[in-house]
Parts: structure tokens; sequence; C-alpha cells
């Protein structure tokens, strides 16, 4: 079975991210095919936009296929701890790849963002230039609960949100529904999840003249004024995600966070997450938010790339995984374990240089 379907219908093509059973995760064969599709349909005169899709009903795509990286790390660690393991490293640089094209890509691109939405299928979503949410979409960026740090050009989308929720989110994984996404600029359309069927037979009546952008929007507006935006949660917690943007430090944000007076199920979820997850990840997302404020998208994707396979040689990633996915126990054991433990020394050994040459616009890919 194909792991990515191809479709179409009157210049749409379609595309179907198919691992239903792993809720559409990205692995890197899905990656790869992914990549080949985008790069065959820049250019062809038989497509005027794009529709990106997950099977089924549940989700877009749940993230990538962190259990296949473990099991990589695990075994380049018997051999050689030191090394970045090959697989992960190729497996980040083409996701890496993907959601540069997509960012750049010179058609529109829509993304249907229903369901379950997480860490690499944000990642496809984000740069897209139509990006569809319904009332049963959730999003959420939680790699600090399994030893990572928010990735897929996080850096870029997080730091562009308003006030301090970008900092806010990639600390504390906080779920978002469709009405977030709206609030913080992550969707451009909220929409019943039965309009699917419409937008399709829009688009495949549709007579493609020379904007095709303008075109895909006009339709989408269209679809998504039937339909009111709920009450947006992160929008009424604006004031206490507003205390955060004067947080110097990791140790000044957790005691905004901690010590906040008012605790409801949204501000608990986010202090539960915090202190669960790893305390190395904790200090390597404040350190990447900060730093990545002036980035550029291609530096962004390039600083990633480095972080992920520090990531891959450090022992937080291998062990969240192995506590959420492997043993299935949820009980990591995370090194170092508390916050208070962690140098400035072990936070810049995430941050010192080891790939080589990358660039995220050419097929060549040099590792370390």
């Amino acid at each position: 079975m194909s792991l990515l379907l191809t479709e179409i219908k009157n210049k749409v093509g379609i595309i179907t991210l198919n691992s239903e059973k792993t809720l559409n995760s990205l692995s890197l064969p899905m990656i790869e095919e992914l990549k080949a599709v985008l790069e065959d349909w820049k250019n062809s005169d038989e497509i005027a936009c794009l529709f990106i899709q997950g099977a089924g009903e549940k989700a877009l795509c749940a993230g990538g296929d962190v259990r296949q990286l473990h099991d990589a790390i695990i075994a380049q660690r018997a051999i050689d701890d030191s090394q970045v393991p090959q697989d992960c490293f190729d497996f980040f640089s083409k996701e890496y790849q993907v959601d540069y094209t997509i960012h750049t890509y010179p058609k529109p691109i829509i993304v249907w963002g229903h369901g379950i939405v997480m860490g690499g299928g944000i990642g496809i979503m984000v740069g897209a230039s139509h990006r569809i949410v319904t009332e049963r979409s959730k999003l959420a960026m939680p790699e600090i609960t399994i030893g990572l740090y928010p990735d897929v050009g996080a850096t870029w989308f997080l730091n562009k949100m308003p006030s301090a929720y970008g900092l806010y989110l990639g600390l504390t994984g906080a779920r978002l529904d469709g009405a977030d996404c709206k609030f913080l600029g992550l969707a451009d359309y909220y929409v019943s999840s039965s309009s699917k069927e419409t937008i399709f037979n829009e688009l495949e009546r549709t007579e493609w003249n020379d904007n095709h952008h303008k075109t895909v929007s006009e339709i989408l507006k269209n679809i998504s004024k039937e339909v009111s935006v709920p009450e947006s949660q992160a929008a009424l917690h604006q004031d206490f995600v507003e205390q955060f943007e004067k947080a110097e430090t990791l140790e000044q944000f957790r005691e905004i966070l901690i010590n906040s007076p008012e605790k409801d199920e949204w501000i608990n979820a986010g202090i539960k997450s915090f202190e669960a997850g790893s305390p190395s990840s904790a200090h390597i997302i404040f350190r990447q938010l900060k730093q990545g404020k002036d980035l550029s998208l291609e530096e962004v994707f390039q600083s990633e790339l480095n972080l992920s396979s520090q990531c891959c040689i450090h022992p937080d990633f291998a062990e969240g995984v192995r506590a959420l996915l492997v043993d299935k126990d949820q009980s990591p054991k995370w090194h170092p374990a508390t916050l208070d433990e962690i140098t400035q020394e072990w936070v810049s050994s995430y941050f010192e240089w080891i790939i080589g040459e990358w660039k995220v616009n050419k097929e060549v890919v040099i590792g370390s």
C-alpha cells in the first residue's frame, strides 16, 4: 500500500498522507514520496493548486515516526554514541526540505488541517498558502514531553505569534483547537468538517485564470462565511500569557507559570506538561526561541537540523520516546533530572555545530 496517494482533478493535485493506522505519521519513505510529488508538480502545467489531506477522519498527521528514530539511535549507540545516526539525519533533513518547499511553493497549497495535527503535521500545514481548520482540529507541539523541541520551522512560526504565545506553547505543548489556530495565525480559514466535499466541488468546476492564489482564496472565503468561529481559549488567556513577555530566563518563565494566582484547566494542563517534560528540552527551547528571533527561514531550518542532530546524541530524546511509545511506562528518566541540575555548558552543547553543508533548497545533503 502506497504511503502517499495522489490524483488530479481539474488541475487540482490532491495528496493524501496514507497511513491511517498511525494517524498518518511521517516516516522517511512517506517524506521522500511527498518531496518527489511536490517537485514534480511545481512546474507542471497540469497542476493549478494542491490539496493536502490525511487518510481517514482522525488526523491530518500526528507528527514524525519517532519510534523509528528511537530504534536508529539505540542501534547507533551500540557502535558509537558520538555520531548522529544516518537514518535520523536523513529523516530530519528531508522533512525540513519538504517544509521549506511548502513555505516557498509558487502555487497555492491548501491543507485540510482536520483532526489531530501535531509536530511534523504542523510543519506541513503552517507553511501552506491556504490553511484550513475545523471544529475537530487539535494542534500541538508537545516535543518537550519526549525530550525534543518544537522543530519543523517552529523557531520561525512560534516567534511570529503575538505576545509570548510562541514561547508559552513551545514550553508547555498546550493543545490548540481551530479557533485558537485562527487567533494565533496558524490557520486562514475555519470551516465545518462537513464542508470538504463542497470545497472539492468548487475546485473541480473552477475555471483557472492567471491568479490561482486569488481564485482559491475566494472559494475558501465564501465557504468559511457560513460558519462562525467559536471563542478561543488562547485568546481568553491573553492577560495570563502576556506575563511571560518579561521572562528573560527559563527560571523566570517557570516562576510566572507556577505562581500564577489564576489556575484553571487550560493553565493547569500547561503546568503539568512543563513539569513532566525534559528539563534539557525546556532549556534548549527557551534558548532556541530567544536566539532564533531574527533568523531567516532558511537559517531556521539549518539551525533546527543541527539541533535535531544534537538531540539524537544527547540522552533525553531516545529516553522520552522509550517511555512514551516503546516500554510505555510513562516514566522517563531524564538526564539531567531537574532544571536546577542543568548547566549553561550543557545547554550550549546542544547548539554546537556538528552538521556539514546543508541547504534546504538543494538536492545534495552532506552530513557530519
